[in-house]
């Protein structure tokens, strides 16, 4: 575009081409035109086969970056925008081209308000310069005192929920969303905690929509989600899809309507993501996220701070006197409803407002099917922690294996996923383990066989038993890579949770069960080990601070062997008739118990362990048996002993019960994960340097991935979710 914009070439055989660059040179010049002129309805009807190098691109957006404040060109094409989205919802059936004109429109917003967005400093986002100038009449259609992204949240939100996803419509509908996306990345501007001082215009206007749209707008992003609707094979033929004579991968996955101009591949998203059969469902999903999961910082009116303070004694003030606004999408997402189920609360706790209404059984198949994904992982923890109707739903499906052998092979792979990923899928297990029914059912479910499950072949194991292995092998990932004491935890709890409920565990099952015992032992061991080292050693500063480490670790892995005890005392005291495999696991590895018998936080939970072992351990010296003991032998005559066994001697304790509790603010993480979560899809690039949402790693995920030992203290790319709490 060089420093002038090209002008077209005289005479009445005006190329399209150089009208286009003739009105997007004056979109991004200095001329302001009035909201009134007829420029604004050319620009809108620009030709769709406009290509331009990614040079050129860059250097129109700094131009307008430059001229905006004094042409408002931006909230101008904004308004505009917005009548024109009027026009597509109230043109019930309208042609193609009527869509199409949206959206070229939508398409050209956001490549300027991208960048607008990323250049811009997290203090002055109002840089964007979002209002006409104050000579500019006010257009008929915009209501006193509202806002110009108030009008364009509204309108394209309306137009979302409004107008069905169609051939003719798909793409618009795609824009839109990508719009949505980049209009709400101004909160990768903001710090790691929300604050009063963050600005976001686009999604604070979201917020403050009508009920009833907002209750729409989440039924209709989450029908998109279900629906799964492909791209139509007309927008496939767009030239933004092929490069010369070979046909590419979609160049954008979020932007179809890139027709307009050929960006970078990383202007707007970036052509290395996988080639998605639905971006409209991906984007859908993501939009959704990130409305749910934000929450508004907001001074309280009682607190009036005072104007002399300095800088750092008044924000301090603010953040004493600072609250969360509600998040009624969150609210709506919590109180879905069932299609199918549409039972009157007898306990009286009617919502107020309007009630989002979803097909559940195609939600969780669609779940099912998707749980590869992490964004999927993030929306079952959002249904499950905070709608209660849902998890009564999941609960009570009786083929529970829809949704827990993708999540358990997710875990299998914990190595390729990142930690809070596998922290959503851990919690995930933990909340379902807190129903009895189901922790009972899983072990019922019987699988022909685990063909993901490589170590060992798994043919007629149960769901239950299954899930005992993985969550033994998560601890065993963890011990020796990430080494997360919240995650042992996780793991632990889940494993307590089920334990009262086991039946007919299997073998392998069992045999890693003790062998978590013997695991943790050894690292208790090694650490009682170097305590005592230090202690010989002396009494220096350093020395001293070194063996408070240790023993904070040394009493953290003498809670875990406690529990994994707890666990085995809750097997052997409700359900021992039904495990003997358990029984045979133990007496087979009796020796890894012995070095514990003695110790003042074991014995009592070790006594009926040796009860166990006392009992078996008898009958079989009383077996007169011919040659030596096999498997089998041992294993039937534990089966028939098994049915005599009365549990007489063995004390009992109270039954452990672990549930989840989400921290009173858990913004602090999930905006941070949510956003990582949408660049990490591609569907939008953004400037790294521009990021303060969370501290941006240059090195690659993927050799991250392959680089062996990995702390979860240095992946300094990833929020923290050690907040979130678990209650026992």
């Amino acid at each position: 575009m060089g420093s002038v914009p090209s002008t077209p070439l005289k005479g009445g055989n005006v190329r399209p081409q150089d009208t286009a660059e003739y009105l997007i040179g004056t979109f991004v010049g200095e001329k302001s035109f009035p909201i009134s002129s007829d420029y604004w309805q050319k620009l809108l009807e620009l030709p769709l086969n406009l290509h331009w190098p990614a040079h050129r691109v860059l250097q129109a957006c700094q131009l307008f970056a430059q001229n905006n404040q004094c042409t408002r060109h931006l909230a101008k094409f904004l308004i505009h925008l917005s009548w024109c989205l009027q026009d597509c919802i109230s043109a019930s059936g309208a042609p193609s081209d009527v869509y199409d004109k949206a959206v070229n429109a939508v398409y050209i917003t956001s490549v300027f308000l991208k960048h607008l967005i990323e250049n811009a400093k997290s203090d002055d986002i109002e840089g964007l310069y979002l209002s006409l100038d104050e000579k500019e009449p006010i257009p008929k259609d915009l209501i006193q005192d509202e806002s110009i992204e108030d009008l364009m949240m509204h309108r394209v939100l309306s137009f979302i929920t409004s107008v069905a996803v169609s051939p003719n419509t798909y793409l618009l509908h795609l824009e839109l969303l990508n719009f949505m996306l980049i209009a709400m990345s101004t909160q990768l501007l903001c710090g790691p905690s929300p604050g009063p001082k963050d600005v976001n215009p686009f999604i604070d206007a979201a917020m403050v929509q009508d009920s009833s749209l907002v209750s729409l707008v989440v039924r209709k992003l989450l029908l998109n989600y279900i629906s799964q609707p492909g791209m139509p094979f007309k927008s496939a033929s767009y030239s933004i899809f092929y490069e010369g004579s070979q046909p590419s991968v979609l160049q954008r996955v979020g932007s179809a309507a890139a027709n307009f101009v050929l960006l970078p591949l990383s202007y707007l998203g970036n052509s290395k993501g996988e080639y998605s059969k639905s971006p409209l469902a991906d984007c859908s999903l993501l939009v959704l996220l990130v409305l749910i999961h934000y929450h508004k910082c907001v001074v309280s009116n009682e607190s009036k701070t005072d104007k002399s303070a300095d800088s750092a004694t008044s924000d301090s003030l603010l953040k004493e006197n600072t609250y969360f606004s509600d998040n009624y999408y969150c609210k709506a997402l919590e109180n879905a409803k069932d299609v199918e189920f549409d039972r009157i609360d007898v306990e009286g706790n009617a919502h107020s407002g309007p009630v989002v209404r979803l097909p559940f059984a195609s939600l969780f198949d669609t779940l099912g099917m998707c749980l590869a994904d992490e964004a999927a992982v993030l929306l079952l923890y959002s249904l499950l922690q905070g709608n209660s109707d849902f998890l009564e739903y999941v609960l009570v499906r009786t083929d529970s294996d829809t949704l827990l052998m993708p999540l358990l092979e997710a875990l299998y792979n914990a190595p390729w996923r990142t930690p809070n990923q596998i922290y959503m899928l851990l919690i995930i297990l933990l909340i379902l383990s807190q129903d009895s029914s189901f922790n009972a059912s899983i072990h019922k479910l019987i699988l022909p066989s685990v063909p993901w499950y490589k170590e060992r072949l798994l043919q007629q194991t149960s769901l239950g038993s299954l899930m005992v292995i993985i969550l033994i092998r998560t601890v065993q990932y963890n011990l020796s890579k990430l080494r997360d004491v919240y995650l042992h935890t996780t793991c632990l709890a889940t494993l307590a949770n089920m334990a009262p409920h086991v039946h007919r565990l299997s073998s392998y099952a069992s045999q890693r069960l003790v062998s978590l015992f013997f695991m943790l032992s050894r690292k208790y061991s090694k650490l009682v080990e170097l305590r005592d080292n230090k202690v010989i050693l002396g009494k220096g500063n350093s020395i001293n601070s070194l063996s408070e480490d240790v023993s904070a670790e040394l009493h953290i892995y003498t809670d875990f062997l406690r529990l994994v005890l707890e666990i085995l005392n809750a097997i052997l005291t409700y359900a021992l008739p039904r495990n003997p495999e358990v029984v045979y696991a133990i007496m087979h590895r009796q020796e890894v118990f012995q070095p514990f018998k003695n110790h003042p936080r074991f014995n009592e939970l070790l006594e009926n362990i040796y009860t166990v072992l006392d009992f078996f351990n008898s009958r079989m010296d009383a077996q007169s048996m011919d040659g030596e003991w096999s498997v089998e032998k041992v294993l039937q005559v534990i089966i028939l002993n098994c049915r005599s066994w009365r549990g007489e001697g063995m004390k009992m304790f109270t039954q452990l019960r672990f549930t989840y509790e989400q921290e009173s603010h858990p913004e602090e993480f999930f905006i941070p994960y949510v956003w990582q979560l949408v660049l990490s899809r591609r569907v939008l690039s953004f400037n790294s340097g521009a990021i303060n949402l969370f501290p941006v790693d240059p090195v690659p995920m993927e050799k991250k991935e392959n680089d062996g030992e990995v702390s979860s203290k240095s992946r300094n790319d990833e929020p923290s979710m050690h907040g979130l709490l678990l209650d026992p």
